[in-house]
């Protein structure tokens, strides 16, 4: 019943955030993890002149991106399935609705650049678990690093799994989950491609472009809530 309640918005609003946080924190996160890779590939010799076309198709990192998609959908799976057991019962609209007012506090506290701190204890451990993955060159480890570095935390992640926890469902909450990593993707291509002059026009963008944004996401995510209500 949440599932077929929940509308396509939700996962619509997330790509989105995606799309507009991955230019600020994303980029900044995962960011030195993208150019390090792009940068090991370069170096690399490849019997020839590393040239142009395979510098852009590695910049993709396609494995690394796999294992960050990964990562979203079984975080979304598991916090759509960790509220389902109350999709029945009458307080789930009350708890989707608190959820998805969470996600648009956290998505607003992102506009206004009041994000949850990323030098936590938390980010730390990630950071030296994914350090001997970024090591290696092979589409296992990359692979491997998405799936690590999907656990990095930051405010713009939280927002995303309150908003999933609120479907009540796993297939909705994997969805929209889904659709939020592949909104994270554009931004660290581009940094790949074009590097650290890429990267520092990148954040010079965000500043004008991922509040107005996200905070558009923010006012989404209360009216879902609203609906709920």
């Amino acid at each position: 019943m949440a599932a077929a309640s929940m509308p396509f918005g939700l996962p619509a609003a997330l790509l989105l955030a995606g799309l507009a946080g991955s230019l600020v924190h994303c980029v900044g996160m995962c960011g030195p993890f993208v150019l390090g890779q792009v940068m090991s590939d370069a170096e690399r010799p490849v019997g020839g002149p590393y040239g142009e076309w395979q510098r852009l198709a590695g910049a993709l990192l396609v494995p690394y991106h796999l294992g960050r998609f990964t990562t979203y959908t079984g975080l979304g799976a598991l916090a759509g399935g960790a509220t389902a057991v109350f999709a029945s019962l009458e307080i789930f609209n009350w708890l989707s609705a608190a959820l998805l007012i969470a996600a648009a506090g956290l998505l607003a506290a992102q506009a206004l650049g009041l994000a949850l701190n990323a030098a936590s204890p938390a980010t730390n451990l990630v950071a030296r678990l994914a350090a001997p993955l970024s090591a290696s060159q092979t589409s296992v480890a990359r692979y491997g690093l998405g799936i690590v570095l999907g656990f990095l935390p930051c405010g713009l992640l939280y927002a995303a799994l309150a908003a999933a926890a609120g479907t009540g469902s796993v297939v909705t909450g994997a969805f929209a989950m889904s659709c939020f990593a592949v909104g994270t993707v554009p931004a660290l291509i581009a940094v790949g491609w074009g590097g650290l002059i890429m990267r520092r026009h990148l954040r010079t963008i965000a500043r004008w472009v991922s509040p107005p944004l996200l905070a558009g996401n923010a006012l989404v995510m209360l009216a879902l809530a609203g609906q709920r209500l």
